[in-house]
């Protein structure tokens, strides 16, 4: 694997465990509470890429995110795929899915 990655953080999910800022400081910093942002627009590097996977596996509530160039570029399916026209939701265990 080679060439530029892109990611995004969801801060929602974020439980400020920090990890990511340890591992690549270039890439994320923590505010006063210890929850992460993102420095820049989510492209990283070649020479940065190994210490933003690492945080990324990390990342014990998965809040950072690789992105294809799909999704960066606002496309979110294939034009193969069909869309669903109504959301189907079953409950298995408690949850909602």
């Amino acid at each position: 694997m080679s060439g530029e990655i892109r990611i995004r953080l969801d801060r929602t999910i974020c439980d400020g465990f920090g990890a990511c800022a340890k591992h690549a400081p270039k890439h994320f910093s923590l505010d006063d509470w210890g929850y992460a942002s993102l420095i820049g627009d989510g492209r990283v590097a070649e020479a940065d890429r190994d210490d933003v996977l690492r945080a990324l596996f990390d990342c014990p509530v998965h809040a950072i995110i690789e992105i294809s160039d799909n999704e960066f570029d606002g496309e979110t399916r294939p034009a193969d795929t069909p869309a669903d026209d109504s959301p189907v939701f079953e409950a298995r265990w408690g949850y909602a899915q």
